[in-house]
């Protein structure tokens, strides 16, 4: 007989804080093992916190609403129904307090309940067993018992060794590239984020607060995410360097496969992924031992929001992709970046940014460079100009203008301005190849 404390998860490598979404369960409810407790707002997506422990949800520390940091106890989980009093008064003897809650009321355990219980989670790239038990979403354990795949022998890529359905789908060999693990993070005690149940219905996306003259309009999880991530930019020195590229023979392939669903931004972040396998410097991050060459050429593209701030989904292995399998990746991230249900390691894991407002007719503008990356890229509208052609002539192209932010502790002018005219020559004089 025992009283769990279940805490606060770190959702990401970013994280610090979450704010709570929706209690699933009420106190008094019948938990069991893997099922989902609470949905958590961590800095860039809501996720569903699944328990390790069967039991009863006992008390509500942190309410609907309010935020707590990474590992605080946010509620208390009774392994009887016996114990339930138990834990309300242990919790009203602390004070609701929002920190460590010692459970000296409990007949047998007391707060290295909690400590002992975490070896059994495992890291990112770790092993996805804890206790004999095979820890995957509910949408891969769906899609294993309709293919018939045993997830006993599956590797999982998800946060802390989850398996989720791109692993199940590699498996049986309908993904042709396998789904690339995000960067190792501290694996949070007693509950681990899992992807979006099927069953449940999408959550309609908060509208933005409407101003009001002399009011002061608190930023939400996400815009303080961005406010702290641009911050640590400054501290950063960059170089800005431009490029004007034409867009005609780009333009004529995007209005011949456009009716196949696929998307400028897909074709813009192949022709980036292309080029990049020619200049890994500028896919590469700087750190204090060196020079990071990423394993892979993961394409980030800024997403505004529409509650307000900004989330980058990343097309991972860009380079390797065919372009309407990249189309319908990005459609898909979109969806999910809206109402809010990207996993950590689709939001999380790029190497090189793009960042876009020529829908808006934005001429030219430079971008601030993203923490851990070492470029990302600024593309303004593609618009008719007048230039001279190589017989001495005058005509109208098609031009945009582009301005890449770079690190400059790794990345010199020459190294963007030699990067910078691969993509226009590939643009401009192959963009078929970007269909091959």
């Amino acid at each position: 007989m025992s009283i769990y404390e279940v805490f606060m998860p770190a959702l990401s490598s970013t994280m610090t804080e979450g704010k709570i979404v929706s209690w699933v369960k009420s106190p008094g409810d019948k938990v069991e093992k893997g099922e989902t407790v609470v949905v958590v707002e961590s800095d860039k997506a809501d996720m569903d916190v699944e328990s390790f422990y069967e039991g009863y949800l006992a008390h509500i520390i942190v309410q609907a609403g309010e935020t707590a940091p990474v590992g605080a106890a946010i509620a208390l989980l009774a392994e009887t129904e016996a114990e339930i009093e138990t834990a309300k008064s242990q919790a009203q003897g602390a004070g609701a307090a929002k920190q460590e809650t010692t459970a000296t009321a409990a007949p047998t355990k007391t707060a290295d309940t909690a400590t002992s219980t975490r070896p059994a989670l495992a890291t990112q790239n770790g092993s996805n067993h804890r206790s004999g038990r095979v820890v995957a979403s509910p949408r891969a354990r769906k899609l294993a018992k309709e293919l018939k795949v045993d997830l006993s022998n599956i590797s999982g890529s998800g946060p802390y060794g989850r398996i989720v359905a791109e692993d199940v789908e590699a498996a049986i060999g309908k993904t042709s590239q396998p789904p690339v693990s995000a960067a190792p993070i501290t694996p949070p005690p007693v509950v681990t984020p899992v992807a979006t149940a099927p069953t449940k219905p999408a959550p309609t996306p908060t509208p933005a607060v409407t101003a009001v003259p002399g009011q002061v309009v608190p930023l939400n999880t996400l815009q303080s995410a961005v406010a702290r991530n641009m911050v640590a930019s400054l501290s950063v020195p960059v170089i800005h360097v431009g490029y004007t590229i034409t867009t005609d023979a780009l333009d004529k392939l995007y209005k011949q496969i456009k009716s196949k669903g696929v998307t400028m931004t897909a074709l813009l972040a192949k022709a980036v992924a292309v080029t990049l396998q020619k200049h890994p410097l500028i896919n590469a991050n700087y750190s204090d031992q060196g020079i990071v060459y990423p394993a892979s050429i993961n394409v980030a593209v800024a997403v505004a929001m529409d509650d307000g701030g900004l989330i980058t989904p990343v097309l991972q292995n860009a380079d390797q992709m065919d372009i309407y399998s990249l189309s319908r990746t990005w459609k898909s991230l979109v969806e999910r970046a809206r109402v809010k249900k990207l996993q950590p390691e689709e939001y999380s894991t790029g190497t090189f940014t793009l960042s876009n407002l020529g829908m808006f007719g934005v001429d030219r503008f430079d971008a601030i460079l993203p923490p851990g990356q070492g470029s990302i890229l600024a593309i303004g509208a593609s618009r008719p100009q007048v230039v001279a052609t190589t017989d001495g002539m005058f005509g109208i192209k098609q031009q945009m203008q582009v301005n890449m932010t770079s690190d400059h502790r790794i990345i010199y002018g020459a190294h963007a301005a030699a990067f910078l005219q691969d993509l226009a020559k590939l643009i401009e004089t192959d963009p078929q190849s970007l269909t091959m």
